[in-house]
């Protein structure tokens, strides 16, 4: 991996994101290195993957259409009637575009950081989890949370399960659009949670 300045780039985002959503980014950093740590594999990508995560989301989600638009980022129907979701496409454009990290890992990661996808890599895993379980999450608004922690650093394919199984009911009892690609996913590690 080239050399990338992170005290560059995090002061760059604690200048474009919100207090929150700054300290949020610092907890997935923290965490997805200990995961990489716990589990083998680069903690640099897993850091700087953590870390820029939500860079889009320095950007209002009312912009997120108009920004897809302008560089041709494909948008799937779930995404028009929710931009947010959008905000992992864009993180991994602007990953490239304006941080100048162009490790396909570390950009993948970042895209499927939201709704995750079917059969994810050790580094895609930890991403998407580290999101779900850093230290700042409020515990009464995410069930089973302290299980799941517990469980990342045990077992990392059940605590992703467990992940995808309380979003997915979060999302249908709420009523909100689930994106094709979090149903994907969700069935994907069902059938392997059920075949292990």
């Amino acid at each position: 991996m080239k050399e990338i300045d992170i005290v560059k780039i995090h002061k760059k985002l604690s200048r474009k994101l919100d207090e929150e959503r700054y300290m949020h980014t610092l907890g997935v950093e923290f965490t997805a290195c200990s995961l990489a740590m716990k589990y083998g594999i680069d903690k640099d990508k897993a850091r700087l993957a953590g870390l820029l995560h939500d860079c889009a989301k320095a950007y209002d989600s009312s912009e997120y259409l108009d920004i897809c638009a302008k560089y041709n980022i494909s948008v799937n129907e779930a995404e028009k009637k929710n931009p947010g979701l959008l905000h992992a496409k864009l993180g991994g454009f602007f990953t490239m575009k304006k941080y100048h990290v162009t490790d396909g890992e570390i950009v993948d990661a970042i895209i499927c950081h939201t709704t995750g996808k079917p059969d994810m890599n050790l580094l895609e895993k930890i991403i998407y989890i580290s999101d779900y379980i850093e230290p700042g999450r409020d515990i009464l608004k995410l069930p089973r949370i302290d299980e799941i922690r517990m469980t990342a650093f045990t077992d990392i394919d059940s605590a992703l399960f467990m992940i995808l199984e309380d979003t997915m009911k979060h999302l249908k009892n709420s009523g909100h659009v689930i994106d094709p690609m979090t149903e994907k996913t969700y069935l994907y590690y069902k059938e392997k949670e059920i075949n292990r």
